[in-house]
């Protein structure tokens, strides 16, 4: 899986598959239950208002103090010095993993209030190649998956079969066939089996772009769908709602990836807030990146589950309401019938084939 020293994996992956092409195989088959890079760093919104927000003080110093200097030295570039000031007095002072985050949403201030964003771009080393031409609302954001998907494909891969892609158009960035399976099935029986409450519950997808994959969980089960709906205004502030009824009610959260956890414990505030009783979070993908375990264990949650497309142990160790949800027998049945020829669309018709 793309996990752990995900760039080291990646290249031993890319190492094998060539040395089986080398060594004249029939078919080379590539397995991937977590695709390596498929959450690209697509900075949210709210950072980027947070951060703003917080340089308001040390910017308005930074230009009272650089237009003072201006005007002793006879300098007049209405504002573009002003902002060149403000940015290097900010950005200087920052860790390496914020300056991304400072520059974006500083740029992006200037940019609002009429400053020249190109200036800002050149005169600032942002530790980016990027052009300040591109769109600035990804103009620091990593764009791997096309690359991953090259590498793989020109290593000698002539097949992927992967779980649960965090973007589904990644399936168009393959020229080989890529068949992708889900987790659907031992989601299903792991809520039947070991949420005693679940008959009454109501399942909640964390944003929009998971609604079709709660539903469809919602559907089988015979329950309840909810939806938290999340959009940024325009005066830099978030409407936040919650699309359906859980009040005296246990809720599951269906997600497909927990990172950072930061979705989940927005979903969990909002819920908690309507009245919801118990909250469960399930995910696909349990990655668990910087203090995401701590966020989880001084949150309200009841349980947390994840399947082991990424290993769960060390988590487990560190979180007692984590749970892992096995998947290597649909794994194994996708293999086995990609390999003999049988249909993979069978496998997920009813759940109770498993």
């Amino acid at each position: 899986s793309g996990c752990g020293h995900v760039n080291d994996n990646l290249v031993e992956l890319l190492i094998l598959i060539q040395a089986c092409r080398m060594g004249s195989a029939k078919k080379i088959s590539v397995v991937l239950p977590l695709f390596p890079y498929s959450r690209q760093s697509d900075r949210l919104q709210k950072k980027r208002l947070i951060a703003i927000d917080q340089a308001g003080p040390r910017l308005q110093h930074d230009t009272s103090s650089e237009s003072n200097n201006s005007n002793s030295n006879g300098n007049s570039l209405s504002g573009r010095s002003t902002s060149t000031a403000q940015l290097n007095g900010v950005f200087g002072q920052l860790s390496v993993q914020d300056k991304d985050e400072w520059a974006d949403a500083c740029a992006r201030a200037l940019l609002d209030e009429g400053k020249d964003p190109d200036h800002i771009v050149n005169s600032i080393n942002f530790h980016t190649t990027a052009s300040p031409h591109e769109n600035r609302y990804k103009q620091w954001c990593a764009r791997p998956g096309t690359l991953v998907a090259r590498l793989i494909q020109e290593a000698g891969a002539n097949h992927l079969i992967t779980m649960d892609l965090h973007h589904p158009q990644y399936q168009s960035f393959f020229d080989i066939p890529l068949d992708q399976i889900y987790a659907e099935p031992c989601i299903i029986r792991f809520i039947r089996s070991e949420i005693p409450v679940w008959r009454s519950a109501v399942i909640v997808s964390p944003d929009a772009g998971g609604a079709k994959r709660a539903t469809s969980i919602a559907n089988q089960l015979g329950l309840e769908f909810a939806l938290i709906h999340r959009e940024s205004r325009s005066n830099h502030s978030e409407c936040t709602g919650l699309v359906g009824e859980v009040n005296n009610r246990p809720v599951i959260i269906i997600d497909d990836m927990i990172d950072t956890a930061e979705t989940v414990s927005i979903a969990t505030r909002i819920l908690k807030h309507h009245g919801a009783t118990k909250i469960y979070v399930i995910a696909t993908h349990g990655i668990f990146s910087n203090r995401a375990l701590e966020t989880i264990n001084s949150s309200p949650i009841e349980m947390v589950a994840c399947t082991n497309t990424v290993p769960q142990a060390e988590f487990r160790a560190m979180c007692p309401i984590l749970h892992t949800i096995d998947i290597s027998g649909i794994l194994a049945e996708a293999i086995r019938r990609t390999f003999f020829g049988e249909s993979l669309s069978n496998l997920f018709v009813h759940e109770k084939l498993f």
